[in-house]
């Protein structure tokens, strides 16, 4: 449904240029939900504008519904309204001078060919009432809450039946209950309408719940996609092991590789762990351990393989508490019970669990 080839984009800065897009690539197919994942200034919301029409790209091509909407090289641009799309900023834009009816009209009022009336009246309700939002039609703007207006926002976008939606960061201006709630308003909206989306947000959790693809980007490029479970579980580089999610790095030095399996000995002595890996150190190489917390087993007494740290911090937050360790100069993070009696300055010891580890070379 949407096929995007090797995007670029470039602005000019009072001291130049900068290049927010670096060639980006991907692919969703009809009804498939997909993500762009990063930080602010990373290109996520630059895709999703160029996709829209409302940026136009130095290079590359974008596809919708097999149609070509924008290709550099030709010097084809079609403009927004002519693209087959419904839109949902982070602001909503829900204009305050008209009732909720008017303002999920408008889409169908400025169409061309015109709509009657008649369907109209039939395919905004319809949309309002996708949304639970049917007994509002008269409600001025004004009086609306923000999930109000979100769910206002939602029917305006889908009121056209578009092949695509695009959603900017829908859901950043809801308080955090509201935002979860949304959240799973949002996913059952969109599987009932089977509508093709590209999502676009900052918030790891939205990707992770929501999406069949995730792509995480950062300086201009997609630099891992996949399912949330690859992404997360298997992250491709530091980049994004560290950005989605937390993630714990230590230090160590390759004893030796044998039968897929590389022997790695802990800065400090601490251990040696034997990690699946894929790829081939030289013995004695530098690398980076990295693991996830809820990947280790925290206690407060010594067992055979356990490594000794020493606590920091504990925080509780409500059905677990997460543990902040250090080990040497290595700070680590894990995942306790809140019954688990730790407090700063205790020795504690921890059993990482070795196939859930990845390896990268050391910086």
């Amino acid at each position: 449904m949407l096929t995007v080839r090797g995007l670029t984009k470039t602005y000019a800065t009072a001291d130049g240029s900068f290049q927010a897009l670096k060639g980006i690539d991907f692919e969703i197919p009809q009804g498939g939900f997909y993500t762009l994942l990063g930080e602010s200034g990373c290109g996520k919301s630059t895709t999703l504008r160029c996709v829209a029409g409302l940026e136009e790209p130095d290079g590359g091509s974008i596809s919708i519904g097999g149609h070509v909407v924008a290709d550099a090289e030709r010097g084809a641009q079609v403009p927004a309204f002519e693209r087959d799309i419904g839109l949902v900023f982070q602001s909503y834009a829900i204009w305050p001078h008209m009732d909720v009816f008017a303002n999920v009209a408008y889409p169908l009022r400025v169409q061309r060919p015109r709509v009657a009336a008649v369907e109209i009246k039939a395919r905004v309700m319809d949309a309002l009432r996708l949304v639970g939002m049917g007994d509002f039609a008269n409600r001025q703007a004004t009086k609306l809450s923000g999930g109000q207006q979100q769910r206002v926002a939602f029917a305006r976008a889908l009121v056209r039946r578009p092949k695509l939606l695009l959603l900017d960061e829908p859901l950043s201006n809801l308080d955090a209950k509201l935002r979860e709630q949304m959240r799973f308003e949002l996913q059952e909206l969109i599987s009932r309408t089977r509508v093709t989306t590209l999502y676009v947000t900052h918030d790891q959790s939205e990707a992770l719940a929501m999406s069949d693809t995730v792509a995480v980007m950062a300086s201009g490029r997609i630099v891992q996609s996949g399912s949330p479970r690859e992404v997360y579980g298997r992250p491709a580089n530091r980049t994004v092991a560290s950005f989605l999610g937390s993630a714990n790095f230590i230090r160590g030095k390759v004893i030796e590789t044998r039968d897929g399996l590389a022997a790695v000995a802990l800065d400090g002595g601490a251990s040696t762990i034997h990690i699946p890996s894929r790829a081939t150190f030289s013995q004695g190489a530098p690398v980076d351990v990295i693991f996830r917390p809820e990947d280790a087993t925290t206690r407060l007494d010594p067992v055979d393989g356990t490594i000794e740290c020493i606590v920091d911090r504990v925080v509780f937050q409500g059905g677990m508490s997460e543990c902040q360790l250090r080990l040497g100069s290595t700070p680590l993070r894990t995942v306790v019970h809140p019954s688990v009696g730790a407090q700063p300055g205790d020795r504690a010891w921890i059993t990482i669990q070795a196939e859930r580890c990845l390896l990268f070379a050391a910086n």
